[in-house]
């Protein structure tokens, strides 16, 4: 039988400055759009498109990508509690039982999908004066690079993680297992970081760390596999002919994203949603399904265009 590595994950916030924190989900973020900004730049010049409509793109996309994930996670995965808390779906704060800051939580890269399509025919109309799945076709190269960066993200938050296994690859999630406060109740340590610190190297509390079940790191494994999409649809524009065919690139992004997407699905812990209603696939894979159909439908119907 293989066995765990027991790799015990407890990292830290952040980098810290002493006055400020630099959370690593928010540094994964600012490296994901600086990157972005950077390819998209150098797709530019290669067009002969103006740097100006560049920073504009950027910041469609950033309001698309966060305003799109956040309403995507509502709906799709907690509209049965939002229906109930209307005003927490534009504000950072949870009202009951007390009044408390959570932050956004909860981004879904589905919802981030269609609101990038549907800002993009936005942008190529209204800026860019190009046909949508010209932008499409380019755009989804720094999207698949971002991807990468955001699944991260997720891992130095110990969140959207595997189910229970003995794989050797497996992780000790102790921030998802206990919480502050049961981490702090439980060591007697009144400090959250110091009390986790703990669990995970102290030979006292080893019936602790015991507690922790060992998981498959699901973000991590999508983090590679979509260093492979990036690297194919790199490839594909700068390398080939197929950026000539309108609509294929795009098309082999949702095709290749949304395939990992929902091969990783199968072994991630349930993330909510209308799964339990429908059975047989997760909320995520249901999702993925239509986004992978699409991208069929665009690579056998992508056409080099007319020549005038």
């Amino acid at each position: 039988m293989t066995h765990a590595l027991n790799i015990v994950w407890n990292p830290s916030e952040g980098i810290d400055l002493g006055f400020f924190i630099i959370r690593y989900y928010s540094l994964m973020f600012v490296i994901a759009f600086g990157l972005g900004w950077y390819i998209m730049k150098h797709i530019f010049e290669r067009e002969g498109e103006s740097i100006e409509k560049l920073d504009s793109l950027f910041i469609w996309t950033v309001l698309a990508t966060l305003i799109g994930a956040r309403l995507g996670h509502v709906f799709f995965y907690d509209w049965e509690y939002y229906r109930n808390h209307l005003l927490e779906i534009i504000l950072p704060f949870r009202f009951s039982p007390n009044f408390e800051f959570t932050g956004y939580q909860g981004l879904a890269s589905h919802g981030a999908a269609i609101s990038i399509i549907i800002a993009m025919y936005f942008y190529s109309k209204n800026v860019l004066k190009k046909p949508q799945m010209w932008i499409l076709d380019r755009v989804v190269i720094p999207v698949a690079s971002g991807a990468i960066f955001v699944r991260l993200g997720n891992f130095f938050n110990s969140e959207i993680i595997g189910h229970e296994t003995t794989s050797p690859f497996g992780i000790k999630f102790i921030k998802d297992h206990f919480s502050p406060m049961d981490a702090v109740n439980a060591t007697q340590i009144a400090n959250p970081k110091d009390a986790y610190t703990a669990i995970a190297t102290d030979p006292k509390f080893a019936s602790l760390l015991e507690q922790v079940p060992v998981r498959h790191p699901t973000q991590l494994y999508e983090a590679f596999c979509y260093v492979f999409v990036f690297a194919i649809l790199f490839f594909l524009y700068w390398k080939t002919e197929k950026r000539n065919k309108t609509g294929y690139i795009f098309g082999m992004f949702l095709v290749l994203l949304f395939s990992v997407r929902f091969v990783v699905e199968s072994v991630k812990e349930s993330q909510g949603g209308f799964e339990s209603a429908l059975g047989l696939f997760s909320t995520g894979q249901w999702l993925s399904i239509p986004f992978i159909l699409i991208g069929l439908y665009f690579i056998f119907t992508a056409e080099k265009p007319l020549k005038i």
